[in-house]
């Protein structure tokens, strides 16, 4: 069951600790990598929410999938999860403790989805326009293609959405026919 303070507690206690030690990026990285396993291997991710596997096997299988990659602070954080049996919450604090980096560091998370894939020239565009209109110093671009769009982008900003694309102009023409907007009501 998620469990966002949990997360979010464990994620500020590891930042405040990497930068106490001065190895915040490294452990930054760490996480992203944490993040990218627990979302490309479901069954990394299932083993951690396992009520059937015993802790101390856990705690065996994550350090051996970990060790060559991490960093020692990362996987001394990895066992302590283990230790306090919190290990389930790997993959949630994983994102907490990137969304708080983020924060902290002032970077906004810009999402774009295209039809097809845009060039550098339109991308460094749309990186321009995010940060003169929002006032934000630092912009991460994450890039997803659908071709369902047909043509166009959506643009998302924390809570904002920018739809420019053809297939929403298509669904806005089709719901002024179904209402006949287009026909004199008579009576």
């Amino acid at each position: 069951m998620p469990n966002p303070r949990l997360a979010a507690r464990y994620a500020k206690s590891l930042l405040d600790l990497s930068v106490e030690k001065g190895q915040l990026e490294q452990v930054y990285a760490d996480m992203q990598w944490l993040q990218d396993v627990c979302k490309s291997s479901r069954d990394f991710a299932n083993m951690l929410r396992s009520p059937i596997i015993k802790t101390d096997v856990k705690g065996k299988i994550i350090r051996a999938v970990t060790q060559a990659h991490l960093s020692e602070l990362t996987n001394a954080f990895n066992q302590l999860l283990v230790a306090k049996n919190r290990e389930s919450y790997l993959p949630e604090i994983c994102t907490a403790f990137i969304k708080t980096y983020k924060e902290q560091k002032g970077i906004k998370t810009v999402q774009l989805t295209t039809a097809s894939p845009v060039s550098a020239a339109v991308k460094q565009s749309i990186l321009e326009q995010v940060k003169k209109s929002g006032g934000y110093t630092q912009v991460e671009l994450q890039e997803k293609v659908d071709p369902s769009l047909i043509g166009g982008f959506v643009l998302q900003v924390d809570d904002k959405l920018i739809d420019a694309s053809i297939a929403y102009d298509l669904r806005a023409i089709a719901k002024q026919f179904e209402n006949n907007d287009f026909v004199y009501k008579i009576k």
